[in-house]
């Protein structure tokens, strides 16, 4: 399920320069395979990975606290990391990566997906978490969704993660909504229809409105609830009971 879109397209963020990524993964083979599913965006037709700009590699490391001053250098637009990185693993490189405040997005790329490792990922400010196993076209898309302010997690693994989020909420009655109160109606009418992974152009068919209006709402829920990005939106509409499981 990609979590995407946060007021920006792929053509604003990029200004229709190709879109530059960071390849930080132990395993020469595994960066090697990356550089040949990335080369394929801009040799294959659109119609195989997605629309949107070619991804170069702007640089690559197996080490992760080269991965950071790589990161800081070069500027990339997305990070993407392993979990088992020597050094700094891919978890602190989220972290140190996230505190800079520079604008790199990070993509965790790995063959682990425990439920503590995701959400691990997602506080130390990772916008996406994909298996290595995911589909070249699913990958191409995470990173072109992630770049543009989205958030991507690998289908199964929110399923199980939204399963647990639900399973720890505290029981209606006693559930506190007080973190919504700064939203409109139609705010919050936007905040379920992004936990329930719709896209901007979605939400406005759905709403009858243009998506540049969607795209206003969006950021002033997230502004208003003081969150990163879409996936903390998620997480906090099914804490507070505004959303619930399979509704």
């Amino acid at each position: 399920m990609g979590l995407r879109g946060r007021g920006r397209t792929v053509s604003e963020t990029t200004a229709g320069r190709p879109l530059r990524v960071l390849l930080a993964d132990p395993a020469p083979m595994h960066r090697s395979g990356m550089r040949l599913v990335l080369a394929a965006t801009g040799s294959a037709p659109h119609a195989e990975h997605g629309d949107g700009p070619e991804i170069v590699v702007a640089g690559e490391t197996g080490d992760g606290a080269e991965a950071v001053d790589l990161a800081r250098r070069l500027l990339p637009d997305v990070l993407i990391a392993e979990v088992a990185l020597p050094r700094l693993d891919g978890m602190a490189v989220a972290r140190a990566v996230t505190a800079t405040g520079l604008p790199v997005r990070v993509l965790i790329l790995t063959d682990h997906d425990g439920d503590e490792l995701v959400l691990g990922a997602i506080a130390a400010g990772a916008a996406g978490f994909l298996r290595k196993d995911a589909p070249p076209a699913e990958v191409i898309t995470a990173i072109r969704a992630v770049a543009t302010g989205g958030a991507v997690i690998t289908p199964a693994v929110l399923a199980r993660i939204l399963t647990r989020v639900a399973e720890a909420l505290p029981a209606p009655e006693t559930t506190t909504t007080s973190k919504l109160d700064a939203l409109t109606d139609r705010e919050r009418e936007v905040l379920v229809h992004v936990a329930r992974g719709h896209s901007n152009a979605e939400i406005a068919e759905a709403l009858q409105v243009s998506e540049t209006t969607i795209k206003t709402h969006v950021g002033h829920v997230l502004t208003k609830l003081r969150l990163r990005d879409r996936t903390q939106a998620v997480v906090l509409a099914y804490e507070t009971g505004l959303v619930k499981p399979g509704a």
